[in-house]
């Protein structure tokens, strides 16, 4: 196997975790809900993925013409929970399409944006966006289960 394949087991592993998430929720209202001292809800977060992803990916390296409004992926409330749904998987086909693509070479060349105001190569900074997803997966899944908790 090669980096690439470790990417796409990684991505496709934790998106389908994120879709699970989702549908793990009993009240769907509450996708769009926190609890004190937590400032994003999991409906928001689920955004925020959505467009992170496409943003990275889909726009940088597959060349798809999206456009992020990042500031709406935190506003935006009670959007339907298919349509997160349907944006999720689609977001998890393209980003495995730019995957397959991508050769190890191609992981070696320097990422075509300047994210944090330096050159950074593409292998490591899809390396960053894997443990970006997966660190706001946990956050999902840790409001998911705070806010359907039985009361005691």
């Amino acid at each position: 196997m090669n980096t690439t394949s470790w990417l796409i087991q990684l991505y496709e592993r934790d998106l389908d975790r994120l879709i699970k998430e989702v549908t793990l929720f009993n009240n769907f209202e509450n996708l769009w809900l926190t609890k004190a001292g937590v400032t994003n809800s999991a409906g928001n977060l689920c955004l925020h993925l959505i467009g992170n992803l496409n943003t990275y990916f889909g726009k940088q390296l597959g060349n798809t013409g999206y456009v992020r409004d990042r500031a709406a992926e935190f506003s935006r409330k009670d959007v339907p929970v298919q349509e997160i749904l349907d944006a999720l998987l689609k977001t998890k086909a393209m980003v495995t399409q730019v995957l397959e693509q991508l050769t190890e070479s191609d992981l070696e060349q320097i990422y075509p944006e300047q994210v944090w105001g330096d050159d950074i190569q593409t292998g490591y900074f899809l390396i960053h966006l894997a443990t970006h997803l997966n660190y706001h997966l946990g956050q999902v899944n840790y409001l998911r289960r705070i806010l359907e908790a039985p009361e005691n």
